[in-house]
């Protein structure tokens, strides 16, 4: 018998980048646990990672090439060559070319594996060579970094480690106990020691429950309720003035908008939050120092998400929150670990003038579009976009077309791939060498295979190494190993990865980046054109540019004729449809579930545990319902992106939401949408 420990990286698109220590036996996984030197992970993970050896050695993992023998959609097919797989695919591409050009061709990912060569690199090069469409990757986080990039200049903000130092943390908009879990360690630690812990958020979730005061609010909101908190801040003078005019930009024309546009009474009659509360917030926030705002996701999701975050960047500065350690703000880090992207992708290759790009959040109208040329083959990895992306309904209606050549790369017949002409058989991070840095904490972490592939499975790397090989592609750079591209992504400008080599991830497996105090860098210089904190952006100047700055953040309403909005959350054990087909899983968190106010469940005849209709313009669907005071009047929440199962009554969630992009950086709009509820019959 063979028994080893080996050093290995969570591939999860998580802020935690988690490092993992896995135990193989005989060349199998047989547990996973929390690396106990790494300085975040301390030993800590989540339960979805301790099931992954379930998910690796899973019993209906694709580890052969297969060929749809049936129609579209009803998953059957047969296994093949991986010969064969490659040359239908250089056929159909070079068909595709021929009659209508390489636009024609839309790959599509995301980051189901958060690897940069697995994520971003090969797969990169090799569609920019055949010169296809290109892909605008919005469907997470892009809005909210548009828009706290305007305020900051860039991904950048508290270290996550120095925040047990924090006496106030607000948690605004995110669950960190289901998705990011190390933060919350870090705010019980803050606690221990002191700290007051605040969840601002629409529903009363498993965060919204271990914190000390938990405020709900209506969904889009947020933004109004920060320019309330200014508006108290500015009146009661709990601002730090030196600070503003030391550091920042528009901070006069700030405190006259929130003085005459934004009193308490208003900004309680449309967030929700009594006027009480918002007065209260206020005081902690301008009395509390170091205070934290930990900016999550969900936030971001709306139509005015950039914004929404936007907006609440604005904060820390008025009360001087940078100058304390642990104080300031999250949204993400990821500006930190920038790597040399032009090296792993090679935007060099693409032909000019540049092709054409689809926003990947209206995939279902770019499928069903008869726009000339119309996509005639969509390459997809990373992802599963049948279950996750908005209005799946004409998402999968175009998966549909028997025109459409459709490749799926993954380890499992997703729903996505059960549409698929060629599903190919895809490595786990664990059968593959890569770099990972992280979007909340400071460290970059080296994985290096620790088992062989599976099956006939290949890595996005290998594929596509191999791809341009069949397609004719001889430029040097798909001749390369994962480690030169490793390299290759090290060589960069960036002050705070100096000094990091390959050689010394190899060693160690994780480095911490050389970022000093916030408040050097604020003394340096932000990358804003002013290189200050900009309250208003220059960047962001329009005819109506007062309306951009401090604009009243309240959420686009779509078709008023239904009531109430809804807000397809986060799972606690899947993360998105990753894990929903592992049965260790699924049993605790049982099934889907709609959470609604009682007063809404009242006037709809509705009870408790009761299945429900709730539907829209755009699709339907059924969920028991749990009915309280967990969200407002007028708000309800499911969680999760359960793989559709229709004997088990699973269904995607995201044939309610729309297709509309977000006020910045054309980013998703999920929780702007509204439904009306009803019991079933």
């Amino acid at each position: 018998m063979s028994l080893h420990i080996h050093r290995a990286v969570c591939p999860l698109d998580c802020p935690d980048a988690c490092s993992l220590k896995v135990t193989v036996r005989d060349g199998k996984m047989i547990s996973v646990t929390g690396d106990p030197d790494h300085p975040v992970t301390r030993g800590a993970i989540c339960n979805k990672v301790r099931h992954m050896p379930q998910r690796v050695h899973h019993p209906h993992r694709v580890l052969t090439p297969l060929r749809r023998t049936g129609a579209k959609g009803q998953g059957h097919f047969q296994s093949i060559p991986w010969e064969d797989a490659y040359d239908e695919i250089v056929h159909h591409f070079h068909s595709v070319i021929k009659k209508y050009g390489a636009e024609a061709i839309l790959p599509y990912s995301f980051y189901g594996n958060m690897g940069k060569l697995n994520a971003e690199g090969m797969d990169r090069r090799f569609f920019h060579r055949l010169g296809a469409a290109r892909l605008d990757r919005t469907i997470c986080s892009v809005a909210g970094s548009a828009g706290y990039k305007a305020t900051m200049g860039d991904s950048i903000g508290t270290d996550p480690e120095d925040t047990v130092n924090a006496k106030l943390m607000v948690v605004w908009g995110a669950n960190l106990a289901s998705t990011n879990m190390h933060q919350l360690l870090y705010a019980n630690q803050a606690r221990k020691n002191g700290a007051t812990i605040v969840h601002i958020d629409v529903h009363r979730n498993r965060t919204g429950h271990w914190a000390d005061w938990f405020i709900p609010i209506r969904p889009g909101t947020d933004g109004v309720l920060a320019l309330g908190l200014m508006h108290v801040l500015f009146a009661e003078n709990l601002v730090q003035r030196d600070f503003l005019r030391q550091y920042t930009t528009g901070f006069e024309e700030l405190e006259h908008f929130v003085q005459s546009a934004y009193p308490v009474a208003k900004v309680a009659a449309i967030t929700g939050v009594p006027e009480q509360d918002i007065v209260r917030l206020a005081h902690l926030y301008g009395t509390t120092h170091p205070s934290l705002i930990r900016i999550g996701n969900g936030l971001q999701h709306h139509d005015n998400g950039g914004m929404t975050v936007r907006t609440i960047s604005w904060l820390p500065a008025l009360t001087g929150a940078w100058l304390h350690k642990g104080g300031g703000a999250m949204k993400g880090n990821g500006g930190y670990a920038r790597l040399n992207h032009s090296a792993l992708e090679r935007p060099d290759l693409l032909p000019h003038p540049l092709p054409r790009t689809f926003n990947m959040n209206q995939l279902g109208s770019a499928l069903l579009s008869s726009t000339p040329p119309p996509v005639k083959a969509l390459f997809v990895y990373n992802s599963n976009p049948a279950i996750s992306a908005p209005d799946v309904n004409k998402v999968r209606s175009g998966l549909q077309r028997e025109d459409l050549f459709t490749v799926v790369h993954d380890l499992f017949i997703t729903d996505t791939a059960r549409y698929a002409d060629l599903v190919l058989p895809a490595t786990s991070s664990f059968e593959n060498r890569d770099l990972y840095s992280s979007y909340w904490h400071l460290y970059l972490n080296l994985q290096e295979p620790i088992l062989p592939p599976q099956g006939e499975a290949k890595s996005n790397f290998t594929l596509f190494k191999e791809l341009a090989a069949h397609m004719g592609f001889a430029e040097d750079a798909f001749q390369v190993t994962e480690e030169d591209m490793i390299r290759e992504a090290l060589l960069t400008n960036n002050p705070y990865l100096q000094g990091i080599t390959y050689e010394m991830l190899e060693e160690r497996g994780w480095l911490k980046l050389q970022v000093p105090p916030f408040l050097e860098i604020l003394k340096q210089g932000l990358l804003t054109p002013s290189g200050k904190i900009e309250l208003f952006s220059s960047t962001l100047q329009s005819s109506d540019a007062k309306s951009q700055q401090v604009k009243s953040n309240e959420a686009e309403s779509e078709d008023e004729s239904f009531p109430l909005w809804f807000v397809p959350s986060v799972n606690h054990h899947f993360l998105n449809s990753t894990f929903g087909n592992v049965e260790s899983l699924q049993v605790p968190e049982q099934q889907p579930a709609l959470t609604m106010h009682v007063d809404d469940a009242t006037v709809r005849g509705i009870h408790n545990h009761d299945i429900v209709r709730v539907w829209n313009q755009r699709g339907e669907i059924q969920l028991l319902v749990q009915v309280g005071q967990d969200v407002l009047p007028g708000v309800v929440v499911t969680q999760g992106l359960w793989w559709d199962d229709k004997f088990s009554g699973m269904q995607a969630v995201n044939q309610l939401t729309p297709q509309r992009l977000s006020d910045m950086g054309g980013g998703a709009a999920f929780f702007s949408t509204r439904v009306e509820v009803a019991p079933c019959s």
